[in-house]
């Protein structure tokens, strides 16, 4: 069995990937906020439906996006609040 310390060591460390998980979803989220402005200039004044349909999309994506950073969020804070506890 592992001790106290061995533990706390891996939950640390597995948060540390969390983290570095979280960095690549937040630069996701900003390279698609990039990509939105693009095709939003470069399609400026068409009416088509695919063009709503891509605009959409990407903000589907985005929401998506944030949803898994909260998600990310809240495993960090419970494991905290269990390396806390021991």
């Amino acid at each position: 069995m592992a001790s106290v310390a061995e533990v706390k060591a891996a939950v640390d460390a597995a948060l540390q990937q969390v983290s570095e998980g979280q960095a690549a979803i937040q630069a996701a989220r900003e390279k698609l906020g990039e990509a939105q402005q693009s095709l939003a200039a470069a399609l400026d004044g068409s009416g088509s439906d695919a063009v709503g349909a891509a605009h959409s999309s990407l903000s589907q994506a985005d929401q998506s996006l944030e949803e898994c950073l909260g998600a990310t969020s809240l495993a960090v804070e419970q494991a905290q609040n269990y390396t806390a506890m021991l």
